[in-house]
């Protein structure tokens, strides 16, 4: 049960959950980005003189590369997906290392899945509903550094809140009954994360762009987040169970050897 060991497993189902995330992706979401470019390439039509004029000097800038579309929604879109699938599955698995045996009779397979759940709602959930994700042509270029900061914002809050929602828990299951104290450290996270979401800047960039695409590539965003955060937690708790039997039943074995 060493951190190594459950790194690897995270990396794995990691690995496995950008695989299925990029199948989602591509499956749900390419199909209403192309809509979404389609309606962009309309709209440069009535661009003017002047406005094409910057737009090619800005696509002739030192250092830009233009990948072709089918490209970026395949072979891209998969390197992408396997990339993130994979650092998601390595932290998850730490997260669960640091956390089994700490969370009272928790198991370990417990443990795991509570830490997949977890990281969906803060990592994924929280910041998608403030700062829910938008394809092309929606959102002005000039705003997106503030709109990025604000987004990581967020996100890094959600997080924070969400490790001393896990340790407040800890503590107050000491004086309360574990439900109560998992309900009293929810409700702390709940009002953290509310309170930064309202100081934090909305965004409201969406123009005359038309709602039902917009809906649809949002939802398909957020199945996507869902699919990777429970193939990652399905998996990962799959195989640190796996990893558990056996070292019980290594120790188990070795007390055996050393009573005789």
């Amino acid at each position: 049960m060493t951190p190594a060991a459950f790194l690897i497993r995270g990396l794995v189902a990691g690995l496995l959950a950008g695989l299925i995330g990029f199948a989602v992706a591509f499956a749900f979401g390419e199909p209403h980005i192309d809509d979404a470019i389609g309606l962009e390439e309309a709209a440069a039509a009535h661009l003017t003189h002047e406005e094409m004029q910057a737009e090619e000097a800005e696509a002739d800038k030192p250092g830009m590369v233009e990948i072709s579309r089918d490209n970026q929604k395949s072979w891209g879109l998969l390197t992408g997906m396997a990339v993130v699938g994979t650092a998601l599955g390595g932290l998850a698995a730490l997260a669960s290392a640091s956390v089994i045996g700490r969370l009272g009779r928790v198991s370990a397979r417990g443990s795991t899945l509570l830490v997949g759940g977890i990281g969906f709602v803060s990592v994924a959930l929280v910041p998608f509903l403030k700062y829910p994700a938008t394809p092309p042509a929606v959102g002005s270029p000039d705003t997106i550094g503030h709109r990025t900061s604000d987004y990581f914002a967020l996100l890094l809050v959600s997080v924070l809140a969400a490790i001393a929602a896990v340790v407040v828990a800890r503590r107050l299951s000491g004086r309360f009954d574990g439900v109560n104290a998992a309900l009293m450290a929810a409700g702390g996270y709940v009002v953290v994360v509310v309170v930064a979401g309202l100081l934090l800047p909305s965004v409201d960039e969406l123009g005359t762009f038309p709602a039902d695409t917009l809906w649809y590539f949002r939802r398909a965003s957020l199945l996507t987040l869902a699919s990777i955060w429970a193939t990652i937690a399905v998996a990962l708790t799959l195989l640190v169970g796996k990893l558990y039997d056996d070292a019980t039943a290594d120790a188990e074995r070795r007390a055996l050897a050393a009573s005789l």
